[in-house]
């Protein structure tokens, strides 16, 4: 039947919160594809939805292009599979994205598939020819023919920086139907630093939700720093480190600007140096001080101000693997507190993880996790076990955890309950049907049935599917 497209494909993000990929089908011949995630913890091995295979499952004869939200490696990880498969069409996303994406590329290629530069930079190249970098807010015709008009824009999320949900007008002059998808990506919270917050559509027919922390709601940014600011005396009076597992791209930069704040108003803190130690993380700073057009109101008034949010005076970088060594050994064996930002984010490989073995079983010192922590990731564990003094197992080794573990919602890049009820509740024209994604079984459950209670008390017909 001609009416039964436009239609929504999901091979990613469907048993968990990974692995973002979704298909629009326009017609039987033509799709798009938005996003093509790596899967991470325990969401990369075992049944659905492309878990536990790299290799692209579905055809894609049919894709006339990728449409990418973000530039996190959950949503655009498995494109050097998707390219080996054939895949050369445009690839669109908004232009900070399409500035940041080529160094994402060349580290998940380095880390991922072959740590070979010239290998890497051949790959990047030839992603980079297929790049479209486009402006917010702005529409794009992707497809234009006498039975099928397609156009597409990209909205602010509000997630890291470049970050976008995806509105998709389909348009069918012969049966003179239109249809607005809108696929969400990634939404931030709305007290996130840096960045505009995301503003709800003005209407949909059917939005594709991701559904992270739809079973909570954060702190405030007031309550987040009060406790980060906790942590931080606790570590002067202790003598020890704060280690902050960080994502490289976002997460980062957003407790740099935090610590920056809290710091420039605490003189008993301005000795205490804040080490940036993630050779790849200190590149996407340097990205994100140059794409200070991007940034919001409040950032934009502190450089005014003579303030530098991403290079103050406290801050050190270390790049080697000698230096990071050497800083290990220093801070794990004197009384010097400090506090650490480094990678992975989820603590499954990296220079975290040399951290976490020589200061886990020290009270001394804390661990902050300010991101989601995904199931099976030693993260998870540390997060679950840490407060009951049990144990993580790093590198085959069992470490008992004697460290402080403290979990700040707050900081999280991801919107909560509340964000996300209201990017539904906020449009003029409510969707008909909202299709839950990345998030966990109990997250997408809680969200699904307070989105049925406000359709309820809004007499609004809303059907909430959750795919599987």
């Amino acid at each position: 039947m001609q009416d039964a497209y436009p239609k929504i494909q999901h091979h990613g993000a469907v048993n968990g919160v990974t692995g973002s990929c979704h298909q629009l089908w326009l017609t039987e011949n033509d799709s798009l594809l938005i996003d093509c995630g790596l899967f991470q913890g325990a969401e990369s091995s075992g049944a659905g939805a492309g878990q536990g295979d790299l290799a692209i499952e579905f055809a894609l004869n049919s894709v006339r292009a990728l449409l990418v939200t973000h530039v996190h490696v959950d949503h655009i990880g498995r494109l050097p599979w998707l390219m080996a498969a054939g895949f050369q069409q445009p690839i669109h996303c908004t232009e900070p994205s399409a500035l940041l994406m080529p160094t994402v590329l060349e580290d998940a290629f380095k880390v991922g598939i072959k740590h070979d530069k010239k290998l890497a930079k051949r790959y990047v190249q030839r992603a980079s020819a297929q790049l479209q970098g486009h402006p917010y807010k702005q529409w794009l015709t992707l497809l234009k023919r006498e039975d099928l008009v397609c156009r597409i824009r990209f909205q602010p999320a509000g997630h890291i920086l470049g970050s976008a949900y995806i509105e998709c007008d389909v348009h069918y002059p012969q049966q003179n139907r239109t249809r607005r998808i809108i696929f969400s990506g990634d939404l931030g919270a709305p007290h996130a630093p840096m960045l505009p917050a995301p503003r709800a559509p003005q209407s949909a027919d059917i939005v594709v939700l991701e559904s992270t922390y739809g079973d909570r709601l954060h702190e405030s940014r007031r309550d987040r720093r009060g406790r980060l600011k906790q942590v931080l005396e606790q570590a002067l009076a202790d003598g020890g480190t704060v280690i902050i597992p960080a994502f490289s791209i976002g997460r980062t930069q957003e407790l740099l600007y935090e610590l920056e704040s809290i710091i420039d108003g605490a003189a008993a803190w301005q000795q205490m140096p804040v080490i940036l130690d993630a050779p790849l993380a200190t590149r996407f700073t340097a990205l994100y001080r140059d794409l200070k057009p991007w940034w919001d109101a409040e950032a934009l008034k502190r450089v005014t101000q003579g303030r530098q949010p991403l290079a103050f005076k406290q801050l050190l970088t270390v790049t080697t693997h000698a230096q990071h060594q050497s800083m290990v050994n220093r801070l794990a064996h004197t009384r010097q507190p400090a506090i650490v930002i480094t990678g992975s984010g989820m603590c499954t490989a990296g220079r975290v993880v040399n951290y976490l073995k020589a200061m886990l079983g020290d009270a001394r010192h804390n661990v902050v996790f300010v991101g989601y922590q995904a199931r099976g990731t030693p993260g998870h564990a540390i997060q679950q076990y840490g407060p009951q003094q049990g144990y993580v197992e790093l590198d085959g080794e069992r470490h008992n955890i004697q460290a402080g573990v403290h979990t700040l919602g707050g900081y999280s890049a991801h919107a909560d309950q509340k964000g996300l009820v209201g990017f539904i509740t906020g449009m003029r024209r409510w969707p008909e049907e909202v299709r839950l994604v990345h998030g966990d079984d109990g997250a997408k459950a809680t969200l699904a049935a307070e989105l049925q209670r406000k359709a309820k008390e809004k007499a609004k017909p809303l059907r909430v599917v959750i795919p599987n």
